[in-house]
Protein backbone atom coordinates (compact mmCIF):
# COMPACT_ATOMS: atom_id res chain seq x y z
CA UNK A 1 0.00 0.00 0.00
CA UNK A 2 1.34 3.44 -0.80
CA UNK A 3 2.08 5.79 1.84
CA UNK A 4 -0.14 8.73 2.19
CA UNK A 5 0.24 12.06 3.13
CA UNK A 6 -2.93 14.28 4.57
CA UNK A 7 -2.51 18.39 3.65
CA UNK A 8 -5.23 20.39 5.28
CA UNK A 9 -6.50 23.44 3.16
CA UNK A 10 -4.38 22.08 0.10
CA UNK A 11 -6.19 23.59 -2.80
CA UNK A 12 -4.08 26.10 -2.96
CA UNK A 13 -0.53 28.21 -2.56
CA UNK A 14 1.97 26.07 -0.11
CA UNK A 15 -0.35 23.21 0.67
CA UNK A 16 -0.97 22.78 -3.01
CA UNK A 17 2.74 22.22 -4.00
CA UNK A 18 3.57 20.16 -0.94
CA UNK A 19 0.20 18.27 -2.34
CA UNK A 20 2.28 18.04 -5.88
CA UNK A 21 5.76 17.52 -4.67
CA UNK A 22 4.74 14.29 -2.85
CA UNK A 23 2.32 12.96 -5.24
CA UNK A 24 5.34 13.28 -8.07
CA UNK A 25 6.89 11.06 -5.99
CA UNK A 26 3.82 8.14 -5.42
CA UNK A 27 1.89 9.02 -2.23
CA UNK A 28 -1.58 9.03 -1.80
CA UNK A 29 -3.20 11.77 -1.19
CA UNK A 30 -5.84 13.59 1.62
CA UNK A 31 -7.07 17.05 1.59
CA UNK A 32 -9.61 19.02 2.58
CA UNK A 33 -10.97 23.17 1.94
CA UNK A 34 -13.85 24.82 1.96
CA UNK A 35 -14.11 24.82 -1.66
CA UNK A 36 -15.57 21.86 -3.37
CA UNK A 37 -15.12 23.70 -6.77
CA UNK A 38 -11.19 23.83 -5.64
CA UNK A 39 -11.07 20.40 -4.48
CA UNK A 40 -12.97 19.07 -7.44
CA UNK A 41 -10.13 20.81 -9.54
CA UNK A 42 -7.23 19.72 -7.60
CA UNK A 43 -8.43 15.75 -7.64
CA UNK A 44 -9.09 16.26 -11.46
CA UNK A 45 -5.72 17.61 -11.72
CA UNK A 46 -3.77 15.12 -9.61
CA UNK A 47 -5.78 12.43 -11.15
CA UNK A 48 -4.95 13.56 -14.81
CA UNK A 49 -0.73 13.74 -13.74
CA UNK A 50 -0.87 10.66 -11.35
CA UNK A 51 -3.28 8.38 -12.00
CA UNK A 52 -1.87 5.75 -9.81
CA UNK A 53 -2.59 7.66 -7.23
CA UNK A 54 -5.79 7.93 -4.49
CA UNK A 55 -6.90 11.47 -4.01
CA UNK A 56 -9.33 11.86 -1.00
CA UNK A 57 -10.71 15.54 -1.38
CA UNK A 58 -12.81 16.34 1.32
CA UNK A 59 -15.02 19.45 1.62
CA UNK A 60 -14.49 20.98 5.50
CA UNK A 61 -14.15 24.19 7.44
CA UNK A 62 -11.60 23.21 9.76
CA UNK A 63 -12.52 26.11 12.15
CA UNK A 64 -15.63 24.08 12.90
CA UNK A 65 -15.17 20.94 15.30
CA UNK A 66 -18.25 19.15 13.14
CA UNK A 67 -16.33 19.87 10.39
CA UNK A 68 -13.05 18.59 12.08
CA UNK A 69 -14.61 15.27 12.86
CA UNK A 70 -16.00 14.44 9.33
CA UNK A 71 -12.53 14.57 8.09
CA UNK A 72 -11.09 12.51 10.05
CA UNK A 73 -14.24 10.14 9.41
CA UNK A 74 -12.99 10.25 5.92
CA UNK A 75 -9.68 8.73 6.88
CA UNK A 76 -10.21 6.37 9.27
CA UNK A 77 -9.41 3.31 7.25
CA UNK A 78 -6.35 4.25 6.32
CA UNK A 79 -2.82 4.81 7.83
CA UNK A 80 -1.83 8.28 7.37
CA UNK A 81 2.36 8.24 6.69
CA UNK A 82 2.51 12.58 7.30
CA UNK A 83 0.25 15.17 8.14
CA UNK A 84 0.68 18.62 7.27
CA UNK A 85 -1.35 21.19 9.17
CA UNK A 86 -1.30 24.11 6.50
CA UNK A 87 -4.81 25.61 6.90
CA UNK A 88 -5.05 29.07 7.67
CA UNK A 89 -6.29 32.57 7.31
CA UNK A 90 -4.36 35.83 7.15
CA UNK A 91 -6.73 39.35 8.31
CA UNK A 92 -4.32 42.26 8.56
CA UNK A 93 -5.35 44.49 11.36
CA UNK A 94 -3.95 45.79 14.64
CA UNK A 95 -5.15 44.47 18.35
CA UNK A 96 -6.44 48.02 19.33
CA UNK A 97 -8.45 48.37 16.10
CA UNK A 98 -9.27 44.75 15.02
CA UNK A 99 -13.15 44.31 14.20
CA UNK A 100 -14.96 42.30 16.79
CA UNK A 101 -14.20 38.34 16.15
CA UNK A 102 -10.90 38.60 14.36
CA UNK A 103 -8.87 36.86 17.13
CA UNK A 104 -11.23 34.10 17.64
CA UNK A 105 -11.33 33.32 13.13
CA UNK A 106 -7.68 33.48 13.57
CA UNK A 107 -7.27 31.15 16.61
CA UNK A 108 -9.66 28.49 15.56
CA UNK A 109 -8.83 28.37 12.03
CA UNK A 110 -4.72 28.68 12.70
CA UNK A 111 -4.51 26.83 15.61
CA UNK A 112 -7.51 24.75 17.12
CA UNK A 113 -7.70 23.20 13.46
CA UNK A 114 -4.09 21.94 13.72
CA UNK A 115 -4.61 20.92 17.42
CA UNK A 116 -7.76 19.01 16.63
CA UNK A 117 -6.65 16.61 13.63
CA UNK A 118 -3.35 16.33 15.38
CA UNK A 119 -5.31 14.73 18.48
CA UNK A 120 -7.63 12.86 15.95
CA UNK A 121 -4.63 11.17 14.16
CA UNK A 122 -1.97 10.88 16.53
CA UNK A 123 -3.76 8.01 18.75
CA UNK A 124 -2.80 5.48 15.54
CA UNK A 125 0.75 6.88 14.39
CA UNK A 126 1.79 6.34 18.57
CA UNK A 127 0.52 2.73 17.96
CA UNK A 128 2.47 2.09 15.00
CA UNK A 129 5.41 4.26 16.64
CA UNK A 130 6.01 6.26 13.34
CA UNK A 131 4.80 9.12 12.04
CA UNK A 132 5.61 12.61 10.93
CA UNK A 133 3.77 16.02 11.63
CA UNK A 134 5.03 19.30 9.69
CA UNK A 135 2.83 22.68 11.54
CA UNK A 136 3.20 25.76 8.78
CA UNK A 137 3.88 28.07 10.95
CA UNK A 138 5.28 31.74 9.84
CA UNK A 139 7.87 33.89 10.65
CA UNK A 140 4.99 35.80 12.50
CA UNK A 141 5.31 33.35 15.01
CA UNK A 142 8.86 34.11 15.49
CA UNK A 143 8.61 38.22 14.95
CA UNK A 144 5.62 40.40 15.67
CA UNK A 145 4.66 42.90 13.21
CA UNK A 146 2.74 45.97 13.03
CA UNK A 147 -0.55 44.96 11.35
CA UNK A 148 -0.29 41.46 12.04
CA UNK A 149 -2.57 41.75 15.12
CA UNK A 150 -4.32 38.51 15.79
CA UNK A 151 -2.78 36.96 12.70
CA UNK A 152 0.50 36.86 15.03
CA UNK A 153 -1.19 35.92 18.34
CA UNK A 154 -2.50 32.25 16.23
CA UNK A 155 1.14 31.82 14.96
CA UNK A 156 2.54 32.13 17.92
CA UNK A 157 0.55 29.79 19.72
CA UNK A 158 0.80 27.47 16.63
CA UNK A 159 4.33 27.95 17.22
CA UNK A 160 4.21 26.96 20.86
CA UNK A 161 2.06 24.19 20.36
CA UNK A 162 4.46 22.34 17.60
CA UNK A 163 7.24 22.91 20.57
CA UNK A 164 5.59 20.93 23.08
CA UNK A 165 3.90 17.83 20.47
CA UNK A 166 7.54 17.71 19.77
CA UNK A 167 8.85 16.80 23.56
CA UNK A 168 5.37 14.83 23.84
CA UNK A 169 6.19 12.70 20.83
CA UNK A 170 9.76 12.07 21.28
CA UNK A 171 9.20 8.80 22.91
CA UNK A 172 7.04 7.34 20.21
CA UNK A 173 8.98 8.10 17.36
CA UNK A 174 7.01 10.41 15.86
CA UNK A 175 8.78 13.44 14.47
CA UNK A 176 7.51 16.93 14.92
CA UNK A 177 8.44 19.91 12.43
CA UNK A 178 7.71 23.44 12.65
CA UNK A 179 7.27 24.88 9.39
CA UNK A 180 8.33 28.86 9.42
CA UNK A 181 8.18 30.65 5.83
CA UNK A 182 8.25 34.16 5.27
CA UNK A 183 6.45 35.83 2.40
CA UNK A 184 5.73 33.25 -0.15
CA UNK A 185 4.24 33.91 -3.77
CA UNK A 186 0.38 32.74 -2.74
CA UNK A 187 -3.14 34.27 -3.36
CA UNK A 188 -2.44 36.03 0.17
CA UNK A 189 -0.21 38.63 -1.53
CA UNK A 190 -2.62 39.43 -4.20
CA UNK A 191 -2.88 43.15 -5.08
CA UNK A 192 0.57 43.93 -3.66
CA UNK A 193 2.93 45.82 -5.81
CA UNK A 194 6.02 43.81 -5.62
CA UNK A 195 7.93 41.94 -7.81
CA UNK A 196 7.06 38.02 -7.91
CA UNK A 197 11.00 37.26 -7.42
CA UNK A 198 11.19 39.17 -4.13
CA UNK A 199 8.74 36.45 -2.63
CA UNK A 200 9.51 32.93 -2.09
CA UNK A 201 8.12 29.97 -4.33
CA UNK A 202 5.48 27.41 -2.51
CA UNK A 203 7.89 24.94 -4.08
CA UNK A 204 10.48 25.89 -2.43
CA UNK A 205 8.90 25.21 1.02
CA UNK A 206 7.19 21.85 -0.47
CA UNK A 207 10.96 21.08 -1.54
CA UNK A 208 12.43 21.05 2.25
CA UNK A 209 9.86 19.91 3.51
CA UNK A 210 10.36 16.29 1.46
CA UNK A 211 14.07 16.64 2.38
CA UNK A 212 13.17 16.76 5.75
CA UNK A 213 10.76 13.90 5.51
CA UNK A 214 13.68 11.88 3.86
CA UNK A 215 16.04 12.17 6.65
CA UNK A 216 16.83 9.01 8.60
CA UNK A 217 15.13 7.75 11.55
CA UNK A 218 17.57 8.98 13.84
CA UNK A 219 17.20 12.59 13.13
CA UNK A 220 14.71 15.19 13.24
CA UNK A 221 14.59 18.62 12.06
CA UNK A 222 12.43 20.97 14.69
CA UNK A 223 12.28 23.53 12.88
CA UNK A 224 12.43 25.13 8.94
CA UNK A 225 13.32 28.57 8.83
CA UNK A 226 12.97 29.61 5.44
CA UNK A 227 12.79 33.41 4.32
CA UNK A 228 13.21 35.22 0.89
CA UNK A 229 16.59 36.17 -0.48
CA UNK A 230 16.34 39.55 0.84
CA UNK A 231 14.88 39.29 3.70
CA UNK A 232 11.04 39.80 5.20
CA UNK A 233 8.75 42.19 3.26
Amino acid sequence: MKKLIVVTGGTKGIGKAIIQRFASEGFDIATCARSGKDLKALEKELKQSHASIDVIAHRADLSKKEDVKSFLSALKSRKVDLLVNNTGVFLPGQIHREKPGTLEKMIETNLYSAYHISRGLIPAMIRRKSGNIFNICSTASITPYVNGGSYCISKFALYGMTKVLREEMKEHNIRVTAVLPGATLTSSWEGVDLPSERFMKPEDVADAIWGVYNLSGQSVVEEILIRPQLGDI
